[in-house]
């Protein structure tokens, strides 16, 4: 019988995602999906700044952007008029106060999004095996090491089928999983359906002055949403039926013609005609969340199989994808022996609580949308100032969430990855991790802030939390201060003798190639878990002559020489620091009185800021308490010393 590391069932985003990340880093993956090809038309198109951030970080982002997609950096409102409707506002789609690389929304066909990843599976040798389904799974414990027994066959051929055995298996099948319903998992629904839309993909005709931008319309005949596409295209969608409405039916549907005709009342007065129309579908809004997205730490849910909600913000295949990289870098952290599988609990933990989330704001975005509006005359001012409030209410609950819809307002609770102050470490461990707010403005749980330096190396100005890419590792940003403070060589003498003794957090996880490495490996020349990054306040060339050239860092550190950054290029968002002046990384973190080690996690979010100390152990003891309590030993300790331990650390 043949082993796989994974079984995916699905290649939609959060599948084809998981996919591949897992086969970057080398697992055996059976990939399947009951469609014949990937996503011909319709379906999700929006991808959200943070999005962006993370497919640049996989090195998708140029791919995806090639097909030219439609870039929403404004949302306009329009309401009923006297005469119609009329524009009553515009807004930012990404606003000043969230700091983000990218203000844009990218709206493109969700299946050309899939065949990038697709392509990218290709070139590390899987391919999605089309088209096959799950018949049965069960973990009967015949294998200890595969423990799940998989049935798959031929969707247009029964009679071909395959058993196999695997360690995880995982259902990226959409709403109606089957793997799911086999775990007998519950999806509850927030609130009945009140609610009945038609989306349209076409070409259109119109005078209507903002068809190239996002719009949410409201008028007297309904609501409307109208987004941008590529090629021309134009996704509307219509709002059908209401629960106020006389002939009320959840199960309502529309023929093109009908959907298209409710589209043109909307409108009014403006004309619209389709030219061509490539996909449409009629569907009621609900929101629903699964009870759990494992059971047993082997099988998992994730994307619509186990949370869904209306298309109206932009976040299926947003949260799809996080979805997905969350779990990919657990998955590959237990199987490459650096973690308990006790961390792969913190998926459901952390991803479920973004769910519920985004399911209680996309309720009443949808509801407050969905609500008929009505121009009054001037009689009935009441009704008049009353239609104002709503209207207002509707604005202000899409600015208010704009954090969150970005993707940047994903906060992860305190847990073994992200830590507070009370994770019931000793007053002097406890005493090394930096407090958010009151000693930084890093705050555990969240992304990194976007910072730019300049690359001791080659003086290129770079996007400091873009420079390690998605490959599995943690990333640890030394932020050092002013090299000139007389202290800098005594502190990372200091972080690197005690980060290579031979029970640490870096030597307990070497390589074990570390002997021919090669010189150009950049990111992961000690281990394949750690990327050890420092960033210095002072100019480049100050920082070479005086740090580098002079060996004042230290041989460990001095490895990572293309993660070697001068804090000197400015930002923004710390206008007290003039561009081209100094220190404006560190100031943005809160660090800049305060030397520090920021731990981010592979996927991008902070699990701790520890002080990086002048002298002694302190900083790598912080580390070892760190990472010894998911890593499944014990670290810094005397105990868990052997030989095959201390040999590599001499290397390093």
């Amino acid at each position: 019988m043949e082993r796989y590391d994974i079984v995916i069932v699905g290649a939609g985003p959060v599948g084809l995602l998981l996919s591949m990340c897992l086969a970057r880093w080398g697992y055996k993956i059976k990939h399947i999906d009951n469609r014949t090809e990937p996503t011909p038309t319709g379906r999700a198109d929006g991808i959200q700044p943070r999005t962006l951030d993370l497919l640049k970080n996989l090195g998708l982002k140029g791919h995806i952007m090639s097909h030219n997609p439609a870039k929403v950096y404004e949302v306009a409102f329009w309401d009923p008029g006297t005469e119609g409707i009329q524009r009553t506002g515009t807004s930012a789609s990404c606003p000043d106060f969230i700091d983000a690389r990218y203000r844009f929304t990218a709206l493109l066909h969700q299946g050309l999004i899939e065949r990038v990843f697709i392509r990218d599976l290709e070139k590390n040798g899987v391919s999605v095996q089309r088209p096959w389904t799950i018949r049965g799974f069960e973990n009967n414990g015949m294998d200890r090491t595969y423990p799940l027994e998989v049935q798959l066959s031929r969707v247009d051929a029964e009679l071909e089928s395959q058993t196999i055995r695997a360690k995880y298996l995982f259902s990226g099948e959409g709403a109606k999983s089957f793997i799911r319903q086999k775990l007998g998992i519950e999806i509850h629904h927030k609130d009945a359906i009140s609610h009945v839309w038609g989306v349209v993909d076409g070409v259109i005709k119109t005078n209507f002055p903002d068809i190239k931008m996002k719009c949410t319309i409201h008028s007297d005949a309904g609501s409307v949403m109208v987004i941008p596409r590529e090629a021309n295209m134009v996704r509307l969608y219509i709002q059908l039926a209401s629960s106020t409405d006389p002939d009320w039916d959840p199960r309502k549907t529309a023929s093109p013609l009908e959907v298209q005709e409710a589209a043109k009342r909307v409108f009014k007065p403006y004309d619209i005609e389709w030219e061509s129309v490539e996909w449409y579908s009629v569907y009621p809004i609900g929101q629903g969340i699964a009870d759990r997205y494992t059971l047993d730490e082997r099988v998992f849910l994730g994307g619509d199989a186990c949370h869904t909600h209306s298309p109206k913000a932009g976040q299926g295949m947003n949260t799809a994808f996080l979805d997905a990289h969350n779990l990919a870098w657990k998955i590959h952290h237990v199987e490459s022996g650096f973690a308990a599988r006790s961390i792969l609990s913190t998926y459901e933990s952390e991803r479920k609580n973004i769910a519920e989330a985004l399911l209680e704001f996309d309720a009443r975005y949808a509801k407050l949308f969905s609500e008929r509006q009505s121009s009054q005359g001037p009689a009935d001012q009441s009704s008049q100032e009353q239609s104002a409030e709503e209207e207002n209410l509707f604005v202000r609950t899409f600015k208010e969430n704009c954090e969150f819809t970005s993707g940047y307002g994903t906060l992860y609770p305190p847990d073994v990855l992200n830590w507070s102050t009370e994770q019931n470490a000793s007053e002097y461990i406890s005493s090394l991790f930096l407090r958010h707010p009151s000693d930084t403005r890093v705050c555990p749980g969240r992304l990194l802030r976007p910072a730019n330096v300049t690359r001791v190396a080659d003086a290129n100005v770079v996007h400091l939390e873009q420079e390690v890419p998605t490959n599995g590792s943690w990333r640890l940003y030394l932020f050092c201060g002013n090299p000139s403070s007389g202290t800098i060589g005594n502190m990372l003498a200091s972080f690197a003798q005690h980060a290579t003794k031979p029970d640490s957090f870096l030597t307990s996880f070497l390589r074990s190639d570390i002997d021919s490495v090669t010189h150009h490996e950049q990111h992961n020349p000690h281990s394949l878990l750690y990327t050890f990054c420092v960033v210095f306040t002072g100019h480049r060339p100050d920082i070479a002559a005086n740090l580098l050239d002079k060996g004042v860092v230290p041989p460990l550190l001095a490895r990572y020489r293309n993660h070697i950054y001068a804090d000197d290029v400015g930002d923004i968002r710390v206008p007290e620091i003039p561009m081209g002046g100094l220190g404006a990384a560190h100031k943005k973190m809160g660090l800049e009185d305060q030397p520090a080690v920021v731990v981010v996690r592979p996927d991008g979010f902070v699990g701790c800021v520890i002080r990086l100390v002048e002298n002694g152990p302190g900083t790598a003891d912080a580390l070892n308490e760190y990472f010894g309590r998911f890593c499944g030993k014990r670290l810094g300790s005397k105990e868990e010393q052997s030989q095959s331990c201390s040999k590599p650390a001499a290397r390093l």
